[in-house]
């Protein structure tokens, strides 16, 4: 383990070692250079990526709009809104069943233009001014409470917030590189998470290799390392092991670049949408990294990057694991910093499971593929299996990093009993937590989703 921890004051011997989980190395991880051809006319926001926001449109289509204008609101927290990434005109507001409301497409125009934010140190600013910048700013999404992963409540004051600096997902972006040139200014988004904080501001480090500029030696921070398989960069795993969430508390997480762009808003006094994420995948020709703004159309940037293949490319926003299937026609996410393409699955695998598999992965080991563990792998989205009884198999025991039985907390999610859920540590975990659960299942079954049940069916008998 790297000496230079020292002079950060952190202490080596206390490294959190995350021993169940796994890492499911793909083919396609970006490589550390930087396109600056992320360019689109279109960009959209999509209501759907906040969870606990239950919008109320304010624009119309048509309407010339300036990079920060409010298109959306939360109709129960009015003051959350939602802004726009550039400045133009609305192009259109697309609506699902029953009038649900999907996108919020703006067309950039050629006069960019800003709506004005303060301009100063957060450091010398009160939290109620701070609070009132981010809400401003279109930025208060980007904090999301624990329990229940849903988009935070300006009125509370969490005991404290997370900030993980890596990221373990496959494929997952280096937060170190994409930062690289903000240190400045992710600095200054901290100094805004102090504020607004009764307790401190935790970063989780990986212990693989020392902290680079952009997160070492900030004043006022708790450190925390973390060595191990995925999950141990997630949020969620790393307050579990620092300091879980009980019942009647609140903690706050929030993504580097999400802290950066925050920072942005107070050096630069507007809102500033530059979004860097890495476009990975076994499908992509040249995995990279591309510069573009937040919720940019896909379509431009991946065009004429695609390596012809017998299957259709399943382009997602987000990770394999959690992301979203947004097709060549879709935007990227609000929160996410990869954009992952792979294979589409839609084949049938006849006698797969009785096969050698040396080119298959397995997370079980019951394939010769377990005697190459630093393989990289294409995978595809084939189900590989059909869904059957959820039974007890031990299965996610193994991938879930967290005192607590899965399986029964997942079966009392089925039947909706709040009192079970709440004794199996329900208010500790979100989708991305058991993701890996999902992925290792034999029975197919949809672990997210039905998470995210219970989580809602708990909130909405809590009145959250």
């Amino acid at each position: 383990m790297p000496d230079t921890f020292k002079k950060y004051a952190i202490d080596m011997s206390k490294v959190i070692k995350i021993k169940r989980g796994l890492d499911i190395r793909l083919k396609g991880a970006a490589g550390k250079m930087i396109s600056q051809h992320g360019k689109s006319d279109l960009y959209a926001v999509k209501p759907t990526d906040f969870k606990g926001i239950d919008p109320r449109i304010l624009v119309k289509a048509g309407q010339e709009v300036l990079a920060g204008t409010p298109l959306f609101c939360d109709k129960v927290h009015p003051e959350i809104v939602i802004v726009s990434p550039v400045s133009g005109t609305v192009e259109e507001i697309l609506r699902g069943e029953r009038r649900k409301l999907l996108d919020v497409v703006v067309k950039s125009g050629s006069n960019p233009g800003f709506e004005p934010l303060h301009k100063g140190d957060p450091g010398s600013m009160d939290a109620s001014s701070i609070r009132d910048q981010i809400l401003k700013s279109g930025l208060w999404p980007s904090l999301i409470q624990r329990p229940y992963g849903i988009v935070a409540k300006p009125s509370d004051t969490p005991r404290a917030i997370f900030i993980s600096s890596f990221d373990s997902a496959p494929l997952a972006p280096d937060y170190e590189f994409i930062l690289k040139d903000d240190a400045k200014a992710f600095a200054t988004g901290v100094k805004a998470m102090q504020k607004l904080t009764s307790g401190k501001v935790h970063i989780g480090l990986g212990s693989k290799k020392e902290p680079s500029k952009v997160f070492a030696n900030l004043d006022g921070v708790d450190y925390h390392l973390f060595s191990g398989p995925h999950p141990s960069g997630n949020a969620g795993i790393q307050i579990h092991h620092v300091a879980p969430v009980n019942k009647g508390e609140v903690v706050w997480t929030v993504t580097p670049q999400l802290v950066a762009l925050i920072g942005k808003t107070f050096l630069l006094g507007k809102l500033d949408s530059t979004w860097t994420f890495a476009l990975a995948g076994s499908y992509v020709k040249e995995p990279r990294y591309v510069k573009g703004i937040r919720g940019m159309a896909i379509g431009p940037v991946i065009s004429g990057q695609l390596i012809a293949q017998d299957l259709e490319p399943r382009i997602i926003s987000g990770n394999v694991l959690t992301g979203s299937n947004i097709g060549k026609g879709g935007y990227l996410g609000f929160y996410d910093s990869v954009v992952t393409i792979i294979p589409e699955g839609n084949y049938f695998d006849l006698f797969g499971w009785a096969m050698p598999g040396i080119n298959k992965f397995s997370a079980s080991r019951s394939f010769l593929s377990s005697l190459l563990p630093g393989k990289s792998w294409e995978i595809d989205t084939n189900l590989k299996g059909g869904h059957r009884a959820f039974v007890m198999t031990g299965q996610y025991e193994k991938v879930f990093p967290m005192d607590i039985y899965p399986v029964h907390l997942l079966k009392a999610a089925l039947i909706g009993d709040i009192d079970k859920m709440e004794q199996l540590g329900i208010y500790e975990v979100i989708e991305e937590d058991m993701a890996l659960c999902e992925f290792v299942c034999t029975s197919k079954t949809e672990v997210q989703e039905i998470l995210r049940t219970g989580l809602d069916l708990i909130r909405k008998e809590m009145s959250v």
